[in-house]
């Protein structure tokens, strides 16, 4: 395979923003040739945008009438587990933007089909691909930090809830913060971790503010269907013996527009990770490691450029399937901890 063939499903903001600017960017390496919308008219908008030959009202129908080696799936939560098993039935790779799916078995339903066919599956986990994650991973993989026992994980707006999209409807998005933004965040903490099993989680979710008109810094949201948390609270225990914390809301009244970071400990030395600093004992004196220089790396980007660069050399992503799952677990968990008020056992 010298050029990989690409199908877009779903034609909204992700896509037109991120994932098809991302391939354009590959040149000759990368075609892409349909989109597919339930709205046809918005396929046939975004086709005649970025020059796509082919707009289809359906995915299915897309996967039936083009030859396509990889697909991006940017449709709403809802919908990522049948979209990406069809993709992956097709023959597909599949670039599935986060969260995996809404439940365990869906995440499972997506592992079982990636490895029947063969095909690539990987998730929209972008902070993995930032400078600041590379650089804190090659000091972790050279046994800076030592054992990483704990972390704590904070995605936590002030008052970022947003005033588009589905993103405060729990039927089409399974949640709110946590399941949205709090992902990420945990993502990145569990791959610098290495993905450890999760054991037990406990969680607590509260909607104190959203439900409620108020100012909006992602403009305004519609408050009287607000049906997902404003913020979510978890612990997770894992069967080697560390523990995460973990803090996400849409809006919170806390001083920062915005916090998007992860904080890890362990025997050797410690981090956080937005903006990187590494913090050590050393020489009989404690210090603290800045980096001075970083490439600018756009995250969304570098993620789609190596999905492109693994279809083409058949090297895995570096997002898996499972891993997916274990983050699916991980945030199911802490909503059904939510609902019943009890620890969840694995």
């Amino acid at each position: 395979m010298n050029v990989v063939r690409v199908g877009i499903i779903g034609a909204g903001a992700i896509a037109r923003d991120v994932h098809i600017p991302g391939y354009l960017k590959k040149g000759n390496k990368v075609e892409i040739v349909a989109v597919a919308d339930v709205a046809l008219e918005r396929a046939e908008e975004v086709a005649k945008t970025f020059a796509i030959p082919h707009a289809f009202g359906s995915y299915q129908e897309m996967l039936k009438e083009v030859e396509l080696d990889a697909v991006s799936v940017c449709v709403p939560n809802k919908f990522h587990a049948e979209a990406t098993i069809a993709a992956l039935k097709a023959g597909c790779h599949v670039l599935c933007e986060k969260p995996p799916a809404m439940t365990v078995e869906e995440a499972e339903s997506m592992v079982k089909a990636a490895n029947d066919s063969g095909k690539f599956l990987t998730y929209g986990f972008h902070y993995r691909f930032t400078p600041e994650v590379e650089i804190a991973k090659t000091f972790i993989d050279a046994d800076e930090l030592g054992e990483i026992y704990s972390a704590r994980v904070h995605a936590i707006r002030r008052r970022g809830i947003p005033g588009w999209g589905v993103f405060t409807n729990k039927e089409l998005q399974g949640g709110g913060p946590l399941i949205d933004i709090g992902v990420h965040m945990l993502d990145t903490a569990l791959y610098l971790m290495g993905y450890p099993e999760p054991e037990v989680v406990l969680g607590k979710t509260h909607q104190k503010i959203g439900t409620k008109k108020g100012v909006g810094l992602l403009g305004d949201w519609d408050y009287e269907n607000y049906t997902v948390e404003d913020m979510a609270v978890g612990m997770v225990t894992f069967k080697n013996g560390a523990t995460l914390t973990l803090e996400s809301a849409f809006a919170a009244n806390v001083e920062k527009d915005e916090t998007m970071q992860v904080a890890l400990m362990g025997d050797k030395g410690g981090a956080d990770i937005f903006p990187l600093k590494i913090f050590q004992e050393k020489h009989n004196t404690l210090v603290d490691i800045t980096p001075v220089y970083a490439p600018k790396i756009d995250g969304h980007q570098h993620e789609i450029s190596q999905f492109v660069e693994s279809c083409l050399s058949g090297k895995p992503p570096l997002s898996t399937p499972e891993q997916g799952l274990i983050i699916q677990k991980i945030i199911n968990a802490i909503y059904e901890s939510a609902e019943t008020g009890k620890a969840i056992e694995f």
